[in-house]
């Protein structure tokens, strides 16, 4: 239970009315195991009578045999061997075991549990191992031995640290055995020099707890954090464990009486729900105490709602609801979206007539093992399909030869099925192979565990995305795409256009607008937005592998671009080649823009008109297409009368048409003509050689470019506007669609201006 979690300097529980609230796992309650004589070949030791108890709960036809032959083999390797706490050696083991067992851990963890120890501390071999339990315990012994060997602090070896975490990635049970362990020896801490206890607390709250909290391992978590809690900071430990007291010996209890106020709802619901009272642990209190000032009843627990199916998780929502006063802003639905460590709840809380809020968990009674055992709650997560339902009822797991290579059931040439793998863990053995080296993975690894949040982003196919609080549309490309992402133009978050700088927000929806050049390459810039291992990773080490060029001394006329052009285009004139008539080079003007206007031949080619012909039955009035709105044919059009006898010429859904409702309006049509002159405005991603393949596309649908502007570059978006002249009006859906399927193009659209 964690509000039993003991300060090593003061051992003892916290004793009073506290204990009729429901614990949870309790890893403390069977600490040490007394040792008996030895037993005889055929029946279990009675020294692990309580591990094999703790197991049959979880495993109630579960073979024990593996584990007698464990005990033997660990009992007798360690005869002799004593604690620093005077006790006899095999105590470890055997608690850390039994940790394991009250999670729900398989038979092969514990018979590994039971051996993690012996080819360190003894004289019994891996090979001893494996002849004697098979490959898959071997493998598993082996795991543990080589994090035994690591030195967490700051003087470890990354290389050594990085093996390791690859070593439990490659079987997330050794790590599991790897943190029990350590709870256990937290838990005997006492008896160590304070700096020592202070060098260990430190190593377990900065890499083993993060771990913890990633494999989803909250019972281990939970009582971890406490004891670091006491070491690390005893005082506030202490003052926080007299407020826990104190609200102990309370004769009302809020939480009691809200607690039989939601059965009676649920009841009369016709729910069947098991309704909990769940006490804070220590740290709990302590951030609860510092986020709100003074502590009253209901922020002492939680309440914990446990059914039967995931659709009466919602029901009991509706309930609470309805009958009672919600409080919205705290309700959090990670049954729909699981957070990234497997958890799965739905969170709320009502408020109560005085004022006092009370938060409520609701989950199922397989999403309350999952969340309190985390991955250990997974059984043997690698079983094959068919031996799934060997597992599922027994709890053992067949002797398997390639195990050691991370291969477990049908063959040798394939890999784990592991459901963990969508998760953290997955990322981790992505990343850190890419990694260039092993200073890079160490310090990279410890920034990711500093991130203890994590959001969830949509994709729009529905798919989701789980990143650090903080994480960037550029931690997003490379989570979705990989070094793929490298090819990213841009993105629109929540379905408005944003930089890859843009941080998400959880909930948010990402759609990453990717280039189609195979040779397509990271910007250095994106280092700067890039929070996760996957993407900080992926960016330097292309970066490592293509080193910049010296760059050229540039010609005067380049410079007095001020590098506009080279953003866009690496100075090539994108019209020279793409245009039906050669146009002149470009030129800025005062506000950094660039023109290009086609040359002419003859006076004749200048002059002409080129656009579609509106008609007016109004003698003598001069018809003009209006520029804010360059209808075409077949726009639907309207006619305003202005001064001087002219008439213009509007598309009726332009902005400008409501501003000139005073004026004459004039009967317009469309004459015969087909051809026509259109303006279009274009939004992009910068990039290279965009205007060529730009104006490509235009020249391949028939237009011909009468005048372009290109606005300089801003924060990676760039404007352009083109006037067309097409020989035919209905060819201009066709020129568009060709316009956006340009890459780093997102946006094309008529002119459309408030101007008239």
């Amino acid at each position: 239970m964690s509000a039993e979690a003991t300060n090593p300097a003061t051992p003892g529980p916290v004793a009073g009315p506290a204990a009729r609230w429901r614990a949870r796992i309790d890893l403390r309650r069977l600490g040490r195991a007394a040792l008996l004589g030895p037993a005889a070949r055929d029946r279990l030791p009675d020294a692990i009578g309580h591990v094999a108890e703790a197991h049959r709960a979880h495993y109630p036809d579960a073979d024990l045999e593996p584990l007698r032959r464990a005990w033997v083999l660990a009992e007798s390797s360690h005869r002799g061997q004593m604690r620093k706490s005077g006790e006899p050696y095999i105590t470890h083991p055997l608690a850390v075991t039994l940790i394991l067992a009250e999670l729900g851990a398989e038979t092969t963890t514990l018979t590994a549990s039971l051996l993690h120890d012996t080819v360190e501390d003894t004289e019994v071999t891996l090979d001893q191992v494996g002849e004697e339990f098979g490959a898959e315990v071997r493998f598993l012994v082996d795991g543990v031995t080589k994090l035994e060997k690591v030195d967490y602090g700051a003087a470890a070896e990354p290389e050594t640290f990085r093996k390791m975490l690859v070593a439990t990635g490659n079987d997330v049970r050794v790590m599991s055995i790897k943190l029990a362990d350590r709870l256990h020896n937290m838990r005997t801490l006492g008896v160590m020099r304070p700096e020592k206890q202070a060098r260990i607390a430190k190593v377990t709250r900065d890499v083993l707890i993060p771990l913890a909290e990633r494999l989803g391992v909250q019972a281990l978590k939970t009582e971890l954090e406490d004891l670091v809690f006491a070491i690390l900071h005893p005082e506030e430990y202490e003052h926080t464990r007299e407020l826990i007291v104190d609200n102990a010996s309370r004769a009302d209890d809020p939480l009691a009486e809200i607690a039989d106020e939601v059965r009676g709802v649920l009841r009369e619901a016709g729910i069947q729900a098991e309704v909990v009272i769940r006490p804070r642990h220590f740290v709990s209190v302590h951030r609860t105490a510092r986020k709100r000032g003074r502590l009253r009843g209901a922020d002492f627990g939680r309440l914990l709602v446990l059914v039967g199916e995931d659709a009466d998780c919602y029901a009991v929502l509706g309930e609470l609801h309805t009958c009672m006063t919600p409080v919205v802003s705290e309700f959090k639905d990670f049954i729909a979206v699981p957070k990234f460590n497997l958890y799965q709840s739905l969170h709320t809380a009502v408020a109560r007539g005085d004022g006092q809020v009370v938060e409520v968990l609701i989950r199922t009674h397989q999403m309350h093992k999952v969340a309190e055992a985390g991955v250990v709650a997974l059984g043997n997560p690698y079983a094959s399909p068919s031996d799934s339902s060997a597992n599922a009822s027994s709890g053992a797991s067949s002797d398997v030869s390639e195990a050691p290579s991370g291969v477990h059931g049908a063959g040798a040439d394939e890999e784990r099925v592991d459901p963990t793998r969508p998760g953290w863990l997955s990322r981790l053995l992505d990343w850190q192979a890419a990694a260039p080296d092993a200073d890079t993975f160490w310090s990279t690894l410890r920034e990711d565990l500093a991130q203890d949040r994590e959001i969830t982003v949509f994709r729009p196919d529905g798919g989701t995305l789980g990143l650090p609080e903080g994480a960037t549309c550029v931690d997003a490309a490379y989570a979705q795409y990989g070094e793929d992402a490298h090819a990213c133009l841009g993105a629109r978050v929540n379905g408005r256009l944003a930089t890859l700088s843009t941080v998400l927000k959880d909930g948010d929806t990402v759609q990453l607008l990717m280039g189609q050049d195979p040779a397509a390459e990271p910007s250095k810039e994106w280092l700067d937005h890039a929070h996760t291992p996957a993407a900080r990773i992926a960016i330097q080490r292309w970066i490592a592998t293509h080193p910049t060029p010296p760059t050229p001394e540039a010609p005067e006329e380049t410079a007095e671009r001020g590098g506009t052009v080279d953003v866009l285009t690496h100075g090539a004139n994108p019209f020279r080649s793409s245009v039906a008539e050669p146009p002149t080079a470009d030129t800025p003007d005062s506000a950094g823009r660039i023109f290009a206007e086609p040359q002419t031949h003859d006076d004749q080619a200048a002059d002409r008109p080129g656009a579609a012909v509106a008609l007016v039955d109004q003698p003598g009035a001069t018809v003009r297409l209006a520029g804010c709105c360059t209808p075409v044919p077949p726009d639907e059009i309207t006619g305003f009368a202005v001064r001087g006898g002219v008439v213009t010429v509007h598309r009726v859904e332009c902005a400008a048409v409501a501003r000139m409702k005073g004026r004459k309006e004039v009967d317009v049509r469309w004459g015969d003509t087909a051809e026509c002159r259109v303006t279009l405005f274009a939004e992009s991603f910068g990039r290279p050689h965009l205007l060529a393949d730009l104006t490509e596309a235009m020249a391949g649908e028939g237009a011909e470019i009468v005048s372009a502007t290109v606005e300089p570059p801003s924060q990676q978006r760039v404007r352009h506007t083109y006037t067309v002249q097409l020989p035919d009006a209905a060819q201009l859906p066709a020129l568009m669609r060709a316009m956006r399927n340009v890459a780093g193009v997102y946006d094309v659209s008529r002119a459309q201006t408030p101007g008239g």
